[in-house]
């Protein structure tokens, strides 16, 4: 058995009988939606690494060594313009959302910086860059950890209320994270649909699960091809998860990916369908973490 209670795995959860969350306004569903912004902060030969990045792209280049400006130019895409429609279309319903935001990408992006010290947007860290923390050392980690919080605080206005690795977290983050003291909770679990407590270094740690199953990165995995398979499968699951309140569902987007018309169309689909409900909490993930740690104090 591990001695830290977070490293052990924990097969039960909830079980048959989940909390109520007790959600605002007796709403019977939350929705978040993440905008994943990552563009600058992917491997690239122009920053030392060996080749570029083309995970999560259209691909057709050949995934040959060395620079791939097509692939470059595939993530330039989501800043330039994917960004932008993505925001139309919430802002157009006075809807919030989470920028899941690699530190170094907003470092690279200024005109979406302004954007968000001014939106309806949170921030949750999404590490400093494209890189496996399970292959950082203790110390480059914990740097890592307080350089991306330090320098979204400073672009952003705010620091990030939340922490979540780009390819998933090491044996240490989660300590790591607790450690630095500066977020509300980490999103490096896909194990519920609820937000849950655990343990970590004899201190009480939230954890709001995020979910890859919701997400746009299945039309580049082979999984959906058009707007309306997107459509379909969000509205599906969120009118099965509003059929049996009490859960919280997030919506994974990728400005390189949705941010395509014909992809965003699905995205502009689900939101017109979900604005039909009354007891719905679209809200941002930093206010499902302040609403668990003010109603759900861990005992």
């Amino acid at each position: 058995m591990s001695s830290e209670p977070h490293l052990e795995r924990d097969f039960t959860g909830y079980g048959r009988r989940p909390v109520d969350p007790c959600w605002p306004g007796g709403a019977r569903i939350a929705v978040n939606f993440v905008m994943n912004i990552e563009e600058g902060s992917e491997p690239s030969v122009p920053d030392g690494d060996a080749a570029s990045e083309t995970g999560l792209t259209e691909g057709g280049a050949g995934n040959l060594p060395g620079r791939d400006l097509a692939a470059e130019s595939m993530f330039e895409y989501g800043s330039r313009v994917g960004y932008w429609r993505l925001v139309r279309l919430l802002e157009e319903r006075n809807l919030p959302a989470t920028a899941m935001a690699c530190g170094l990408a907003l470092q690279r992006n200024p005109e979406i910086v302004e954007h968000l010290r001014v939106s309806n947007f949170d921030i949750c860290a999404h590490g400093w860059k494209w890189e496996h923390h399970r292959g950082l050392d203790e110390a480059q980690e914990r740097e890592r950890i307080a350089r991306t919080h330090d320098v979204i605080r400073d672009l952003v206005g705010s620091p990030p209320a939340g922490w979540y690795c780009r390819y998933g977290p090491s044996l240490n983050t989660r300590s790591l994270v607790v450690e630095h003291g500066g977020f509300l909770y980490d999103s490096d679990a896909y194990n519920d649909e609820l937000p849950y407590w655990t343990q970590v270094s004899g201190k009480s740690h939230l954890v709001v699960p995020y979910g890859l199953a919701m997400n746009d990165a299945k039309f580049i995995r082979g999984g959906m091809a058009t707007a309306n398979d997107f459509f379909e499968y969000l509205r599906d699951s969120f009118d099965m998860l509003y059929r049996e309140g009490g859960r919280m569902m997030s919506v994974g987007l990728h400005l390189r990916l949705s941010g395509h018309p014909g992809r965003a169309a699905g995205v502009e689909r689900f939101l017109d369908h979900i604005m039909q409900f009354e007891d719905v909490w679209v809200c941002r993930r930093d206010a499902i973490a302040r609403h668990w740690h003010e109603h759900h104090v861990h005992k």
